[in-house]
């Protein structure tokens, strides 16, 4: 679908951001097109990009999907921190040794109980 359509000499035909080169009523124009949301993606494009955006896109992108173009007002600049990487401290792992003295402990706690159990359910029939 269309969104704009630029006289001869108003904008650059430009296929990377949507603007291609046509003849409308027989006379040259650029035609912008609207992004269709069906087929949107998105990419995380590395801060320091060499080259940039569009580096990137014809690097990763256009040789995948080849008529792929950048919504430009879609585009957006931001920097992601990894708080988790940064900040968290994570606990320290229990011992084999612990581990196992737990898992007796409950052996412990629980032995009988299952016998105790079938004898209830045995007296209640």
């Amino acid at each position: 679908m269309i969104k704009k359509i630029f006289k001869a000499g108003k904008a650059q035909a430009n296929p990377l951001y949507g603007r291609y080169e046509t003849n409308i009523a027989g006379k040259p124009a650029v035609v912008e097109y609207e992004p269709d949301s069906e087929l949107r993606d998105t990419e995380q494009v590395p801060l320091l990009e060499q080259g940039g955006i569009d580096a990137f896109v014809h690097r990763e992108v256009l040789s995948h999907v080849a008529d792929a173009w950048i919504d430009e007002s879609s585009t957006r600049l931001g920097y992601e921190i990894s708080f988790n990487r940064y900040f968290y401290k994570p606990q320290p792992l229990r011992t084999l040794s612990e581990i196992r003295a737990d898992i007796e402990a409950l052996e412990k706690e629980t032995e009988g109980l299952l016998t105790q159990i079938l004898a209830d359910v045995e007296g209640e029939q």
